[in-house]
This record gives C-alpha cells, sequence and structure tokens, in this order.
C-alpha cells in the first residue's frame, strides 16, 4: 500500500510530503496504523548526512505508537486494535547468542534499523527501510510491543527510544534505594532518566550548564540541579567528587572527563549515551584509582523495552513533549539543534 509520509530527499533540502510504499502484511507482520511520531535528533543526524551513510529519499522516525489494523496469519502477540509502539528496531535475526539473550540491538547478525538500514534489492519499501513520518508502518510482530493503557499515547512515543536509552544503563547498573546518580544534561534524554531513577529509588541530581532549568529538575524529582559553566560550574565539580555511584551523560559534546570521573565514588560507573563528534580523552589515573568505569550505552531489547514501558505506566512516567502537525516539522527541527524545546516533539500521525 502507498501511504502519506514525510520524507528527507537531501542532506540540504527541506522535508517534503510524500506517498512511501510499505510491503503487504506478511505471516507474521502486523499492519500500524500510526497515531504519534517522536522527533529524535538521531533523525536530524541521518536526513542531513551528518553521519555519512544516508541514502535518499528516506523518512525517518523511530518513536512510534499506534494501533493494530491488520496482523497476519501466525501473529500471536498483537491482536487488530491494540495499541502498540515500535522503536529503533524492526528486525534481528532472532537466532544468535544476542537475540536469544533478548538484545536485539546487538545482533550478531546485524539489526535492521526502523530508518536507514539498506533493504534487498527489488524490495516493494525501497533501497532503506522508512520510519515513522507516515500514517501506516509494516512490522515483524516480534519487534513490536504492547503500550499500557495508563499511558497519554502522544506522551509514550518518545519512551520507544529516550525512554529505553536511560532505562537501559539504569538497570545495568543497578541503580535503586540507596543509589545516587547524576544525570548530565536536562533535554529530552535527561528529563526521562531523572523520572525513571527517582522512581527506581534513587537520589537524583541534574549537572546542566547552567541553572535556567532547575525548576524542571526539581519537579521531575531531582533533589539538586548544579551549573557546570564556569567559575561557579568548576567549583561546583570540585565539591562533589566522590558523590555519586552512576553518572549517566546524555550530552553530545567533549566533556572535562577527569573532573566528572572524580565525581564518582570508588567503583562508580559514567555512562556516555551522548555521542560526540570528537575522540574522547582523559588520564588513565581518573579510572584507576577507586577502579572506576567510563562505558557506554545506547537503546536495549525488545523484552527490556516493554519493562521499561510497564514501568513507566506504573509509575506514571511519560515525556514532557510539544504536540506538532507534519506541516510544523521542519521548524521543529531547526528548534532542536537550537535546544529551544522543552522536551520533545512529537507528530500527529494524522496530520501526514
Amino acid at each position: 500500500m502507498d501511504v502519506a509520509a514525510v520524507t528527507a530527499v537531501a542532506p540540504d533540502a527541506p522535508l517534503e510530503k510524500t506517498t512511501i510504499r510499505r510491503r503487504d502484511t506478511g505471516a507474521e507482520d502486523v499492519l500500524i496504523e500510526i497515531e504519534f511520531a517522536g522527533i529524535c535528533h538521531s533523525d536530524i543526524h541521518h536526513a542531513r548526512g551528518e553521519w555519512g551513510r544516508t541514502v535518499y529519499p528516506v523518512t525517518t522516525g523511530h518513536e512510534i505508537v499506534g494501533i493494530v489494523r491488520e496482523v497476519g496469519s501466525e501473529v500471536t502477540r498483537h491482536k487488530v486494535g491494540d495499541r502498540v509502539g515500535v522503536g529503533c528496531l524492526v528486525g534481528a535475526c532472532h537466532q544468535c547468542s544476542a537475540c536469544e539473550a533478548g538484545q536485539e540491538q546487538e545482533c550478531e547478525v546485524g539489526a535492521t534499523a526502523t530508518y536507514g538500514s539498506p533493504l534487498p534489492e527489488g524490495d516493494p519499501e525501497g533501497p532503506v527501510t522508512n520510519g515513522g513520518y507516515s500514517t501506516h508502518i509494516v512490522v515483524e510482530e516480534r519487534m513490536v510491543v504492547s503500550v499500557p493503557e495508563g499511558l497519554d499515547p502522544a506522551a509514550a512515543a518518545p519512551l520507544l527510544c529516550a525512554g529505553i536509552t536511560m532505562y537501559s544503563p539504569l538497570r545495568q547498573w543497578n541503580v535503586g534505594a540507596g543509589t545516587k546518580v547524576a544525570v548530565i544534561g536536562m533535554g529530552g534524554l535527561g528529563h526521562v532518566g531523572v523520572q525513571l531513577a527517582v522512581a527506581m529509588g534513587a537520589e537524583v541530581t541534574v549537572l546542566s550548564q547552567s541553572t535556567s532549568k532547575r525548576d524542571d529538575s526539581l519537579k521531575f524529582g531531582a533533589v539538586e540541579h548544579y551549573a557546570t559553566a564556569g567559575d561557579e560550574g568548576r567549583e561546583n565539580l570540585r565539591a562533589l567528587r566522590g558523590s555519586f555511584d552512576v553518572i549517566l551523560n546524555t550530552v553530545s559534546a567533549n566533556l572535562p572527563l577527569d573532573r566528572y570521573l572524580a565525581m564518582l565514588k570508588p567503583r562508580g560507573a559514567m555512562v556516555e549515551i551522548g555521542i560526540p563528534s570528537e575522540p574522547m580523552s582523559l588520564r588513565a589515573g581518573s579510572v584507576t584509582g577507586g577502579r572506576k568505569i567510563l562505558t557506554g550505552s545506547m537503546i536495549g531489547g525488545i523484552p527490556e523495552t516493554q519493562e521499561m514501558l510497564d514501568f513507566c505506566a506504573e509509575h506514571g512516567i511519560t515525556a514532557q513533549i510539544e504536540l506538532i502537525s507534519a506541516d510544523q516539522i521542519n521548524e521543529a527541527w531547526d528548534r532542536v539543534v537550537a535546544s529551544d524545546v522543552r522536551y520533545r516533539f512529537v507528530i500527529d500521525a494524522k496530520t501526514f
């Protein structure tokens, strides 16, 4: 079927309204009528060719919430009328050790991204996968999660990327009651991460360039918000030495890692989530002293994504969003780049 979409046609061109083709619903597939699609900064990086491997035209979007309208003959997990979600992945081999462990994002054969992944020559959907800036999508049922009734579907859409991106490292590093967590950056990722860590029982501190979002940090459950820029920032980082069990860095900027690692307790972990464009550097002594850990994390697998959504429903966690129409996407992208959103844009798919 041909469906309405908004598509990138070149790295320096505005997005255009068009139609894209979706494959027929196969035996193990579900056809989803999209209700809401979140805007992730990754969409912008990819569509503007900033990661150097974009095939055009491409429809981005990997924060998808919608209603199942058709199911294949072998589908058992979802039924027509269910509200479901699709995140960053739409395919994996399902046979390797990573997939069997529920870590499809680490598929040894190579997971299929929701947009931009190469498709076999002659595939009806085109040379690459196309994502959620459209009215419908066909996805194999094993890559689709259920959206609990308690979640606002529009505000839940960003959880399919931002939510799992923050939830997975919090679980990996056993954050819970008695844990002290710092979140670097109060943005689209950070504001969700603060809520998740607080719900897990942690004491959370926000580290941001300024204190302009301090009220928001406290509203989301943080106990404190410190500025990190300038002389005040250097003093704050010095005063916080040895304070945290886990630090989650959501910003894609080169930070003075030695100063941040100094804020960890012995055997603490600093998790890189943002991806700076330039190589990172640090002194070896910053990790050897106290056996500290500098690690990284991206998304999680499908079982963990479902676990995250259920956890958010239980604790009333969603993203803070600005709902927009398809005609506003180009403007919204520019505002994302300028950090002019609190805290995620979500597109009403009826407007595609």
